[in-house]
């Protein structure tokens, strides 16, 4: 196969589905190139599909303020479910020093637009029905937050790309990205010879192998995380819930969890070890750690039904931040890559700013916070002076 497009998007995944539909609601004729079999089969098909703007960074509070716009209203807008489930995030609070540190991010959160309080402990009992009283200090609460499927929202993004004139091509994996004299041309696959002056990485926990072929490097490192559902269970409690304390076996740093719009608990816990790699196969240490975790903090989840646990990577920066800019020294080239384990949440937002950013030179959010996302930043820097 071969053709010519006005961009190639490289990735039909959280990121790059949403950008198809938002370059060519542009007025580009858009390409996208997938090395799996459909839309969302690699990262985002192990999300659990929390969307939240309770983040300490900038860039991800602006960003997934849209994304919760866009997703919220998609039903709405195009006259079919995505799975959306309004009820917010709570982060219980057990301890003084965690307490001292949701408090102290509160001025940020809220100077970025973001509502949110800390709430006593009645109320947190009253948003989490069944939570464990016992040294419960309060806690955070932002209700515009919530859930949406993971495959029926990347789903609807490619099947509303399709409409505004988008080709997917599946089972194709990138073998090359050409550039001449400094400027991308077009990439090669398997089965294939496409030609654009303007290409975006989105490929997911592959993003450093792919921007390789161009001849960059993009510090994006896998992770591997699990995850896990039950049987669906009247519901009960609107959030997802986030504990941040420390688990007691040492082996995680928290762990969250929801119930579905069809009443499943869906869960997953951040190990303390990282788990660098794709590895998909389950550890055998993950049911029992989460749980203890979830009945320890909601006791009536005790004698809930598991019904299957998964893995999926998290594609990291060295600093847990994304990257979203032009690659550095090579003209049309673009990254939207190292979205942290967050791609799902941040994918609808990112792709509005990305497409803006390609197409007007100018992200939808402030320049300045954008600045937060570039490519050739201090990775080691504070915030304040990667925006330098």
């Amino acid at each position: 196969m071969s053709g010519t497009f006005d961009a190639i998007v490289i990735g039909a995944g959280s990121v790059g589905t949403p950008l198809s539909y938002e370059l060519s609601a542009a007025g580009l004729k858009t390409l996208v190139i997938e090395a799996l079999a459909s839309p969302g089969q690699g990262q985002n098909k192990a999300a659990i599909g929390g969307v939240r703007a309770t983040h300490s960074d900038p860039a991800k509070i602006l960003i997934c303020k849209q994304s919760l716009g866009i997703l919220s209203a998609w039903e709405k807008r195009f006259g079919y479910d995505i799975g959306w489930k309004p009820g917010g995030y709570c982060f219980p609070v057990y301890t003084e020093k965690i307490e001292a540190t949701l408090k102290g991010i509160l001025p940020t959160q809220k100077s970025y637009g973001l509502d949110i309080d800390w709430v006593g402990p009645d109320d947190i009992a009253r948003i989490v029905p069944g939570v464990n009283p016992d040294g419960l200090r309060g806690g955070t609460y932002s209700p515009g937050d919530g859930q949406v499927s993971p495959l029926r929202a990347v789903n609807a993004h490619e099947r509303e790309a399709r409409k505004l004139g988008a080709v997917f091509r599946y089972k194709e994996p990138v073998t090359s990205i050409r550039v001449a004299r400094g400027k991308v041309v077009g990439v090669d696959t398997t089965a294939g010879r496409y030609d654009a002056a303007l290409v975006v990485i989105a490929a997911g926990a592959s993003a450093r192998r792919v921007a390789s072929f161009a001849g960059v490097d993009a510090p994006v490192t896998p992770d591997s995380h699990e995850a896990g559902i039950t049987a669906p269970v009247e519901h009960f409690f609107a959030p997802l819930v986030v504990d941040l304390r420390p688990g007691p076996e040492g082996r995680t740093v928290n762990f969250y969890f929801g119930q579905n719009k069809e009443g499943q608990i869906i869960f997953c816990y951040t190990p303390k070890d990282l788990f660098i790699g794709e590895d998909r196969e389950s550890l055998s240490e993950f049911l029992p750690i989460i749980s203890r975790r979830l009945v320890g903090l909601i006791p009536r989840l005790r004698h809930v039904l598991v019904r299957r646990v998964w893995r999926g990577s998290y594609p990291m920066t060295p600093d847990g931040i994304p990257i979203a800019d032009r690659a550095p020294g090579v003209d049309g080239l673009y990254l939207g890559v190292g979205m942290c384990g967050q791609g799902f949440m941040l994918g609808a937002g990112m792709a509005k700013n990305l497409a803006s950013f390609i197409t007007t030179g100018k992200p939808v959010i402030a320049e300045d916070v954008w600045k937060l996302l570039r490519a050739d930043r201090n990775f080691g820097a504070s915030k304040k002076e990667a925006l330098k």
